[in-house]
């Protein structure tokens, strides 16, 4: 008999991929097993580091819907974006199993990510962004952290975080390297006579107005659109700028075809004429307006009986969102010139503000940044701009003087502007983080003056000055945002500070060139004279006019043995001709000698140059009050010196026909002061990862003029025949003195009594 058996058939194993499915269904659903009431609540922190990420970011490339509507902006955009990267990176997490807070880790990582992007693309190197995105995510972790234990009630572990937070924001503070700060001069027992005259930076007795002239069809400012007081003409740049946005259209309601002419205006009550000086700005963001940070020298200056202008060219300036014109150094300047050609119309109507208002012998161009090489370039104009039609307006004013403050000096079409027998000034800060080379020194070196001229150049650097606070509007950083935030301030001046240096040294020189008060002109000489009205701080400054009589400059040829009038030689010393150098070690297109004393302890170290037996050098002589040179400091070689070298011990000799010998200590006259040294980053760390590395070195050759009057040498020689000098020496008294000598020549005061 057989048996029947039932057959069963064995259970299938759900396929491969069904298997993978419920697993990485049931791995999403618990995406946020692990994420607890404090690691959910420690979220807050890793949102506040985002957002104020975000705001430092918006902030520094600005809407132009005003600061409000930007945080608005990134409050909106940090809280979605991290919304949405940490989930997803949450559920990425949850699918490697990893038995983590996944939201929270998610959290992080999208910090990371936003500050990481953030800091790359404002000119950061990728190591530096990286780490600092790590420390900033780190601390919003354990600050969120903190939070979250404290709410939970675990106050013991809270407050260790808390601490932990604190004291590591205590030790990146104290990680902040600063370099040594130079003392202030002290002139309390020197011979320099301080000036008699009344503070240039005191408001004067001339009553003014205020107003704009402009197209009146401004979107964004009430005082350019319906508000304006005089309609001024539009015109057209089509001949410059060929690559205009099309947002920068939308922004403005213009193209390049009809550019504005805006500009705010104080202007003396009184018949007149008066001097007219025009003040044009440099690059900022476009959508933060520049033109009324000078509102402070317009009015000093109208109180003085000057017209006061300052042109709007914001239409000009960058934006992150559509970039800036082409062409717009050329740009900027053909702008000026189309003012001037307007405020020639304005003076010849009736019933305008400025009929018969303008002293057109005595105009000035007062520049800032950009806008300070483009008043160069204006006095200059025929340089770029001989064929234009601008020029026959232009023609009709005297440009007498040019002011730049922190001027760039980039070549615009192979060239660069030469001002002759131009009155110009410049200040430069030692501590400006955007312009960090001195370049208004290369201007000045383009400046120069026939034989008697009574104008002059001067400059001035000041050890403690950046760059944005010449205008009240720029605020407190050289940079934009976020890079602006990783600037090292704490050795900046005050603002208001560094506006009364503006203050006294723009009034009192257009005091002395378009008003002919020669009582100022001692402040362009020897800074030391007005230091009662300056602030704190440590000053270096040039000065030549045309009663400079060259013996040294060094330009005319690379042979160390001659000079312009005669020969020279040198002992004791390593000497050789060389390029003035910035930081950037790139060169200022001038020549000096640099010494370097190697003699021994009781050896001479000297350079001596003797002059030619001419007619020449008898004319040179002629009415000289006394021997100028322009000296710069190398002593600690400006390079990588975190302590201030001793400063060189330098004395001069003069010898005549005769034999006749005076010397002098150089301290006797000026002391030698050690060059600011400047670490423009919170970090040393940081200065070659930000900006393409473009610091450079602590320092660059700044040089300082020196006047020796010839009655000072006789008073140690009273034999001494100064107009029968026949050689010149300098010495280096100390072990290691190292110097840089410029513009070696003799000096007459009698030009200033033509003023």
């Amino acid at each position: 008999m057989g048996m029947d058996l039932e057959y069963v058939p064995a259970p299938v194993r759900p396929r491969l991929h069904r298997r993978m499915t419920q697993e990485i269904r049931r791995r999403i659903r618990g995406t946020y097993h692990y994420d607890t009431t404090v690691w959910r609540t420690a979220i807050a922190g890793l949102w506040i580091v985002c957002f104020l990420a975000f705001t430092t970011a918006v902030l520094g490339i600005p809407t132009g819907l005003g600061v409000p509507t930007d945080i608005a902006l990134a409050a909106g955009t940090s809280t979605i974006l991290l919304a949405i990267v940490s989930n997803i990176i949450a559920v990425l997490i949850a699918l490697t199993g990893l038995r983590i807070p996944r939201l929270f880790a998610g959290c992080v990582l999208s910090d990371f990510g936003a500050i990481l992007l953030i800091l790359y693309y404002a000119d950061f190197e990728i190591e530096a962004a990286a780490l600092i995105a790590v420390l900033l995510s780190l601390l919003g972790a354990l600050g969120g952290l903190a939070i979250g234990l404290l709410r939970s009630k675990r106050v013991t572990l809270g407050l260790l975080l808390t601490l932990t937070v604190t004291f590591s924001q205590l030790a990146l503070a104290n990680g902040v390297q600063e370099l040594p700060t130079l003392e202030p001069i002290d002139i309390s027992d020197s011979d320099v006579i301080a000036l008699a005259a009344a503070n240039p930076a005191q408001p004067g007795n001339q009553a003014y107005q205020t107003f704009t002239y402009a197209s009146g069809k401004d979107l964004h400012r009430t005082e350019y659109g319906k508000d304006t007081n005089v309609i001024s003409s539009t015109v057209d740049a089509t001949g410059y700028i060929k690559n205009w946005s099309k947002l920068r259209t939308l922004f403005w309601g213009f193209d390049y075809s009809a550019l504005p002419l805006n500009g705010r205006v104080w202007v003396p009550e009184g018949d007149g004429p008066y001097p007219v000086v025009l003040m044009v700005h440099g690059n900022h963001m476009m959508e933060d307006y520049s033109d009324g940070g000078y509102s402070y020298l317009g009015e000093l200056l109208a109180s003085r009986g000057f017209i006061a202008v300052s042109l709007d060219e914001n239409f000009l300036n960058y934006s992150a969102w559509s970039g800036i014109p082409d062409n717009d150094f050329k740009v900027r300047t053909w702008i000026i010139l189309k003012h001037l050609e307007q405020l020639a119309d304005f003076s010849d109507e009736p019933g305008n503000p400025f009929y018969q208002k303008i002293d057109f012998t005595n105009t000035a161009l007062l520049g800032h940044s950009r806008g300070g090489q483009a008043v160069a370039m204006a006095a200059d104009a025929d340089r770029w701009f001989k064929n234009d039609s601008v020029m026959k307006a232009v023609d009709r004013f005297n440009i007498a003087s040019v002011v730049a403050l922190a001027p760039t000096d980039k070549t615009i079409d192979d060239q660069q502007a030469r001002l002759k027998d131009v009155n110009y000034l410049t200040l430069q800060g030692a501590r400006d983080g955007d312009v960090h080379d001195f370049y208004g020194d290369r201007q000045y070196i383009r400046t120069s003056y026939s034989q008697g001229s009574s104008a002059f150049k001067s400059s001035l650097y000041i050890a403690d000055a950046n760059h944005s606070q010449f205008n009240s509007d720029w605020g407190a950083y050289d940079q934009t945002l976020p890079a602006g935030l990783f600037l090292n301030r704490a050795q900046i001046m005050e603002a208001d500070k560094q506006r009364q240096i503006a203050k006294v040294y723009v009034s009192a020189f257009l005091e002395t060139t378009l008003h002919g008060k020669d009582e100022y002109q001692s402040l362009f000489r020897d800074y030391r004279s007005g230091l009662k009205w300056l602030p704190e701080t440590t000053y270096y400054n040039r000065f030549q006019d045309g009663g400079y009589r060259p013996v040294a400059t060094f330009d005319e040829d690379r042979n160390k043995n001659t000079v312009n009038l005669g020969t020279a030689e040198a002992s004791g010393l390593s000497w050789s001709e060389e390029l003035a150098k910035d930081r950037e070690s790139k060169s200022k297109a001038t020549y000096g000698v640099v010494l370097e004393r190697t003699a021994k302890k009781d050896e001479k170290a000297y350079y001596n140059i003797k002059l030619k037996d001419s007619v020449v050098t008898e004319m040179a002589l002629s009415d000289a009050d006394g021997l100028t040179f322009s000296l710069a400091n190398l002593n600690g070689d400006i390079k990588d010196e975190l302590s201030i070298p001793l400063p060189p011990n330098v004395e001069v000799e003069l010898t005549d026909k005769n034999d006749t010998s005076a010397r002098l200590p150089l301290s006797e006259v000026m002391d030698i002061l050690p060059l600011p040294q400047t670490q423009f980053t919170l970090f040393p760390w940081l200065e070659e990862r930000i900006n393409d590395g473009k610091y450079g070195d602590l320092s660059e050759a700044v040089f300082q003029t020196y006047e020796m009057p010839f009655e000072q040498f006789q008073e140690e020689e009273p034999e001494l025949e100064p107009e029968n000098l026949t050689e010149i020496t300098f010495y280096l008294e100390a072990e290691e003195d190292k110097i840089m000598l410029d513009d070696i020549g003799f000096y007459d005061l009698g030009i200033r009594n033509t003023f």
